[in-house]
């Protein structure tokens, strides 16, 4: 019996969907990546809230203390009208707080709680577990290659 060649072939039978192309298309294995991806992070975090689903946009702001609401969101590739929801949440859960910039009061600029410091930094420990399971069965070059190829993509995105 010949080896199953897409990512659906290994469906259940029942489960099965025809898929054409779309398992050689960049941008449909990226996006399905992408929310398998997130959904098994966030189910091994549930006890970090909604965090999870923001870890990498909270790890910028613990790289970068007092980053503004629009360089974070450029950062990100995300209207500021996005992202201000999500801080609103994040700082409800005690992870964010909002101040103004000492240079133009009419900014705000964004930094970790001392919870949102010690989330971050489970989910930081936590995301290297998932990072392995990610690329379990690649070698330590194949990832790189594959980081540098994903790196590539995303440049060409950002224009």
């Amino acid at each position: 019996m010949p080896m199953p060649t897409n990512l659906h072939a290994q469906m259940e039978e029942r489960d099965r969907v025809e898929t054409g192309t779309l398992d050689n298309k960049v941008s449909y294995l990226v996006r399905l990546i992408q929310i398998a991806s997130y959904k098994q992070f966030e189910a091994v975090n549930l006890d970090c809230g909604t965090a999870p689903r923001y870890f990498g946009m909270l790890k910028l702001v613990e790289l970068n203390p007092g980053i503004s609401q629009n360089v974070l969101s450029r950062a990100i590739a995300l209207d500021r009208s996005s992202l201000v929801p999500i801080v609103e949440k994040m700082e409800s859960e005690g992870i964010l707080e909002r101040r103004p910039s000492e240079a133009d009061q009419r900014l705000k600029c964004l930094f970790l709680t001392d919870r949102g410091a010690e989330v971050v930094q489970l989910l930081e420990e936590r995301a290297q577990e998932h990072e392995a399971v990610l690329t379990a069965g690649l070698t330590d070059i194949e990832s790189s290659i594959l980081v540098s190829m994903l790196q590539r993509v995303a440049a060409n995105l950002r224009g």
